[in-house]
């Protein structure tokens, strides 16, 4: 598959039909985040595989009731090792670093879950506090995004896009004249 064609293909699905994800392809999605960048190599990463239904229905509230959360097969939950991220590059390692790298690491899971036929959405709205303490994080791990993922039960349209002449600058940031 033609990564060009995965990214502008993938679309955040939020239906999903009643059929288990293969534990094979999960780690292949676990696999595909391990190989993002990252700040100096420091891979802040940590991932909890939801698939009970008890916890993927604490995860929807926390989600401020996203209930999809719950409907999904599994919810990859990626989370900031803030420690590991904070020994190497202090303060800014913490607030941008593994952020930053955390969010390479789910866009490549997005895009290998898609190469799997698989569809996935990307939450971010959800209470930080409630998820730590779902999920047991120990002090300075940082959840910061759950992936809903599973086969496709709907087919969005694609989103609208920003025309490239709005958004792209050369040499300064300066609005491009309509």
């Amino acid at each position: 598959m033609d990564v060009l064609d995965a990214i502008k293909g993938r679309r955040s699905i939020r239906a999903y039909e009643n059929r288990a994800v293969p534990a094979k392809i999960v780690e292949k999605l676990i696999e595909a985040a391990r190989w993002a960048p990252s700040a100096g190599n420091i891979q802040p990463w940590e991932f909890v595989i939801v698939r009970r239904p008890a916890i993927k229905r604490r995860l929807a509230e926390a989600a401020l009731g996203q209930s999809f959360v719950e409907e999904a097969p599994v919810v990859i939950v990626v989370c900031a090792n803030e420690n590991r991220a904070t020994e190497r590059y202090g303060i800014r390692g913490k607030e941008l670093y593994c952020i930053q790298d955390t969010a390479a690491a789910v866009q490549n899971i997005h895009l290998a879950a898609y190469s799997f036929g698989l569809g996935t959405c990307w939450i971010g709205a959800f209470n930080e506090e409630d998820a730590e303490k779902i999920l047991e994080t120990p002090l300075g791990i940082r959840p910061v995004a759950l992936i809903s993922v599973g086969y496709s039960a709907e087919s969005p349209s694609p989103p609208n896009r920003r025309p490239k002449s709005r958004i792209v600058h050369y040499e300064t940031f300066r609005l491009t004249p309509k």
